[in-house]
């Protein structure tokens, strides 16, 4: 129900509002980009302060809303502060979702495949898509963007969908994230930025203990912080969420992880090998052009689905209200 309220909030919002005001601004001239935490106050909402940098002049937060996982950026002079350490802001928000889901991805570091926030809401029937842009000489695939936004446009829209962004993609695709940036702008598809770091190194022949972010002399604070920083020159709002890439981490890693205060996303339904959605799943497609298979798969699972849809009984859900609702009403 609060998400379907959420939805309709959103929908009579986008109706009423300029296109203008739901655009992200682009920060061409970013200096000083840090991990910084804190808490930040505006009447009536807490914020989590993460990230603070300059452009132009200018001082700047990315911030996070502990309860809806809603992230923003804004200037300090609009808020009451207070810099913390990680362990006091982590005290201080202790009980929201947003902590209850790093703790979660936490405890379930000790995988060395696949750790991380593996599946949403299960009391829904839909699931959540995530979509991977990893490094590729092939073109976007453009069939997913366009299959949802006809899919749902009628029960719901725009309609929600997670990307996992690295560095190398949005350099060697500017015309097919502009394409994206689009159909955001005209309420087709809204579109949750998850950071999958910037290189996506990946070894064909090393094992998984050193291959992607594991691979020795890998700079963690470049892969995360050069990938936000691109986001946000090319107008993306980055997220609360990280995406492994190949899925492969250690404990350390996923630590160093939510070091930086992001939350490492998994999944229970990688389509391309198989793995069958369930309610609430997190499903893993590539929309790099590198895996026709599991697009072919969320495809053909659309047209199965096609009649729930239009009676609003199987719908796609925003990942952030997805995890927030998870842990909204735990304990721990």
């Amino acid at each position: 129900m609060k998400l379907f309220i959420r939805s309709l909030l959103f929908v009579l919002l986008s109706a009423t509002v300029p296109l203008t005001l739901f655009a992200q601004a682009n920060y061409r001239n970013i200096a000083n980009y840090k991990v910084f935490y804190g808490w930040a106050h505006r009447f009536p909402q807490d914020w989590m302060i993460i990230r603070s940098f300059e452009n132009e002049g200018k001082n700047y937060y990315l911030l996070v809303n502990p309860q809806t996982l809603e992230t923003k950026i804004e200037e300090p002079n609009f808020y009451q502060v207070k810099p913390m350490s990680i362990h006091d802001a982590r005290s201080f928000f202790n009980k929201t979702p947003y902590m209850k889901a790093l703790r979660k991805a936490e405890k379930q570091s000790v995988t060395i495949q696949d750790a991380g926030i593996e599946s949403g809401i299960p009391k829904e029937k839909g699931i959540s898509l995530t979509a991977d842009l990893c490094p590729s000489h092939r073109a976007l695939d453009k069939r997913i963007f366009t299959d949802i936004f006809n899919g749902f446009n009628k029960v719901e829209r725009p309609v929600p969908v997670a990307l996992s962004i690295t560095g190398i993609w949005m350099r060697q695709h500017p015309q097919d994230l502009e394409w994206l940036k689009q159909m955001q702008a005209k309420h087709e598809i809204y579109i949750t930025w998850i950071n999958h770091s910037f290189n996506h190194r990946v070894s064909l022949k090393a094992p998984l203990k050193e291959n992607f972010l594991l691979e020795p002399g890998t700079d963690i604070s470049y892969e995360v912080l050069e990938t936000e920083k691109d986001m946000l020159k090319n107008g993306l709002l980055p997220s609360a969420f990280f995406r492994f890439p190949g899925l492969v981490s250690d404990q350390q890693l996923v630590y160093k992880i939510t070091g930086f205060g992001l939350i490492p996303v998994g999944t229970d339904a990688w389509l391309a090998k198989g793995q069958q959605p369930q309610a609430g799943s997190i499903v893993l497609i590539h929309g790099n052009g590198n895996e026709p298979t599991g697009v072919n798969d969320f495809i053909k699972l659309l047209q199965v689905k096609s009649r729930a849809i239009a009676n609003k009984q199987w719908l796609l859900y925003d990942l952030r209200e997805s995890v927030d609702e998870e842990f909204e009403d735990t304990q721990k």
